[in-house]
């Protein structure tokens, strides 16, 4: 569903990635690891166009990527929830959602119960601004927002900091969810392990902007990839 091929990216004249080639596969999570200031961020936003890559190209559902603004990549499948969630915090929970509908045709312009099944409190929650919200249900908004957009490919950026361990399960659930219906390819980076090892198909560890090991969830012991990641 995604590809990237000799992905580069600098800030000011310093050079953060190097040479990136990763895939994820719709209904597969694809896992980006690694220890703080590795680069993890840094992809998503080169994927998301964020930030603009140096280099490299970029293939989403089979179709060439140029760089484009990250509202364009919204627009041709791509949700991402980034670190910090970036909820609007004034706007109340509804109208938080509401902003995924500039991506959406007119008639698509609802919030589907499904929505509200994996995400009770949002129902319950509806017109508390944004900003009132504790930061598990602040990320509980970002992802909802993102799948109303209907992407083919979500990122989510460390969903687990700083969220208490029941919002880390029902997090850990919404993405299963979203894997077994096939539809979406998942990247999901993040620092928690035994989380990511548990719901990861495919894995990348990053070291120094590059990649330092790649490999399904069979192909790769436990172990070996702790290793590498604490490294």
């Amino acid at each position: 569903m995604l590809k990237t091929q000799g992905l580069t990216l600098h800030y000011g004249g310093s050079q953060i990635l190097y040479g990136i080639d990763m895939e994820a596969r719709a209904g597969e999570v694809t896992c980006i690891m690694g220890t703080n200031g590795v680069g993890k961020t840094s992809l998503l936003k080169a994927i998301a166009g964020t930030k603009i890559r140096s280099g490299g190209e970029i293939t989403l559902d089979g179709a060439p990527v140029g760089k484009v603004a990250p509202q364009e990549m919204a627009k041709r499948g791509l949700g991402y929830v980034p670190q910090g969630r970036m909820i609007f915090p004034l706007l109340t929970v509804q109208e938080n959602m509401e902003t995924a509908f500039a991506c959406l045709p007119r008639s698509e312009h609802f919030i589907p119960d499904e929505i509200y099944e994996l995400f009770p409190i949002l129902k319950e929650f509806l017109h508390r601004r944004g900003g009132d919200l504790s930061g598990g249900q602040q990320q509980q908004l970002a992802i909802a927002r993102a799948m109303l957009m209907k992407p083919k490919v979500l990122l989510l950026d460390e969903p687990t900091e700083g969220i208490q361990p029941n919002i880390i399960q029902q997090i850990g659930r919404v993405i299963s969810y979203l894997r077994e219906k096939g539809d979406m390819a998942i990247i999901l980076v993040e620092q928690y392990f035994d989380f990511a090892h548990d719901l990861g198909d495919r894995f990348y560890v990053l070291k120094r902007g590059a990649v330092a090991m790649e490999g399904t969830k069979q192909s790769l012991t436990r172990e070996s990839l702790r290793e590498v990641v604490s490294v």
